[in-house]
């Protein structure tokens, strides 16, 4: 302690401090207290400045944090009300594709009274921009068999393949296998409309059997006929898109565009019993 009292620095802590006492006080007591009331101001005034831009800007930062929160806040309740409308958007889209879908079921049982129907969604299909292949939710216990027509109410779209207690595997006519006895509805020209493999990914289908001369044009509406095929007469198939000469036999191969949506739809009707089944 003796040392520190006999050192440099205490010394002149000391001195400072006589003269921060006595000049004010001789200053003050000659009269000149304005002087020293300046010069205290002159000598606080930067470390005052100092800490009010120091209090400044930590009010600033407080502030900044502050509404940073409050944002962040307001997104998420933006971001909560965007996720509730957009499940109000999806639920009416639904709601409306279905009163639309039953309408048509409505309109298609009026309309073939000679029908009964089941209604069924599909719950699996090919990947790919038109599916051949899908499974439904109905089977058996529903009435539904093999064989069985399925339908939208546009026109055919398959036919059942399988069918298990609750759950059936169709394919579409897009699908080669059994052929569809068909005619053209402004002409009365017979063919058979059958799947091909090379026009399947086209969505396409075609009219065969049908001779060079035959009364065929685009556009054309074709129908079934009944005739040879698991589907009774007069549902639409598609209609024609283009026609191709074969000159090897003297026949022409007319192209289909299905009538029915394969590739989006995602409810059918299958034909459980009709009074105009013809073999």
């Amino acid at each position: 302690m003796s040392n520190f009292l006999k050192s440099r620095f205490f010394i002149i802590i000391v001195l400072v401090a006589l003269v921060l006492t006595i000049v004010p006080t001789v200053l003050s007591a000659m009269g000149l207290h304005s002087v020293v009331k300046d010069a205290a101001v002159s000598l606080l005034s930067p470390i005052q400045g100092l800490f009010t831009s120091a209090t400044n800007a930590v009010e600033g930062f407080t502030s900044y944090f502050t509404e940073f929160d409050r944002i962040v806040e307001e997104n998420n309740q933006l971001r909560a009300q965007i996720e509730t409308l957009q499940d109000e958007i999806d639920t009416s889209k639904e709601l409306s594709q279905m009163n639309e879908w039953l309408y048509d079921y409505l309109e298609l049982k009026r309309e073939r009274t000679d029908f009964k129907f089941q209604s069924a969604k599909v719950t699996g299909r090919e990947s790919g921009n038109y599916m051949t292949v899908f499974t439904l939710d109905k089977g058996t216990e529903h009435g539904v068999e093999k064989d069985m027509p399925v339908i939208s109410s546009s026109g055919i779209v398959g036919y059942v393949t399988e069918a298990g207690k609750s759950w059936s595997k169709a394919v579409t006519i897009l699908e080669s296998g059994r052929a569809i006895g068909a005619y053209v509805e402004r002409s009365g020209e017979v063919g058979v409309v059958e799947g091909d493999y090379s026009l399947a990914s086209q969505g396409l289908c075609k009219l065969s059997y049908l001779s060079a001369d035959a009364d065929v044009e685009v556009g054309d509406r074709i129908l079934s006929s009944g005739f040879g095929s698991v589907y009774p007469r007069s549902l639409v198939i598609g209609h024609v898109t283009e026609i191709k000469e074969d000159p090897y036999n003297q026949t022409i191969n007319v192209y289909i565009q299905p009538a029915a949506s394969l590739s989006d739809e995602d409810r059918f009707m299958i034909i459980t019993e009709y009074d105009s089944y013809t073999e």
